[in-house]
């Protein structure tokens, strides 16, 4: 049987995902290289991967696009490539579902390390047994799965949240009516290997407003504490 994780690598330059693929390959991965969109889905609808590494700059049809494509049908954990560096880039990677972001030129170590990181999130995610006397959260009528990773609106609808929204949710569940800031969400969802992102929280908070709030622009479930971070309002029962 085979235990080493599976990867799929979606990346132009051939030079760069030649040296990716041999590096993660020597660190116990098998790599699966394509140059984009299209060959992308051939290997899905073949067979499933672990995680996708994906780069914005690609022929046809772009990273940020496929992104956003991959979230709505797939629960993959993602990693971005980009060379731009810049917050807008960034942000707007989020906004199409992505759960991680490095930034070119980048050292080997660092992409491994960002993987093994969002590789951990997803399996402490499934290390939640039916023993826990925690498997949920209720609040206001919805209700928080963390065997499934379900939400459900009071209206019994199961709201889709990506990997990032939903670790988001938890974390904001497990300290309701308290303050925390950017920093400690940040380590609570993503670890300290995505460094000190902060409008990458901003962005989730927002997105999670669409989905939670009756009106997400006057916010009273996720509130913001002006210079501190942000409050989950909402009283929450675990269950």
């Amino acid at each position: 049987m085979n235990d080493r994780i599976s990867v799929l690598l979606v990346e132009d330059d051939a030079e760069i995902g030649e040296l990716v693929s041999r590096y993660l390959e020597n660190n116990g991965m098998d790599v699966t290289l394509v140059a984009d969109g299209a060959a992308m889905d051939a290997r899905f609808s073949k067979e499933s991967f672990d995680i996708l590494i994906l780069d914005l700059n690609l022929p046809g049809e772009d990273g940020l696009s496929i992104c956003r494509r991959v979230r709505t049908t797939h629960e993959i954990p993602i990693i971005i490539l980009t060379a731009n560096g810049e917050d807008v880039e960034k942000i707007l990677g989020l906004e199409m579902g992505a759960d991680d972001y490095i930034v070119k030129p980048f050292n080997s170590r660092e992409l491994l390390a960002r993987v093994r990181a969002v590789l951990r999130r997803t399996e402490a995610r499934g290390r939640i047994d039916d023993r826990s006397p925690r498997q949920g959260y209720q609040f206001l009528g919805w209700r928080m799965d963390l065997l499934s990773r379900e939400v459900v609106s009071p209206e019994d609808t199961k709201v889709a949240m990506t990997g990032a929204e939903f670790d988001l949710l938890h974390a904001l569940c497990e300290n309701p009516n308290r303050v925390l800031t950017r920093d400690q969400l940040i380590s609570m969802t993503h670890g300290p290997t995505s460094g000190p992102f902060e409008r990458s929280i901003d962005v989730l908070v927002s997105r999670l407003r669409q989905k939670l709030e009756k009106d997400p622009r006057n916010p009273s479930i996720i509130l913001t504490v002006r210079s501190e971070g942000y409050l989950f309002s909402a009283p929450v029962t675990r269950g």
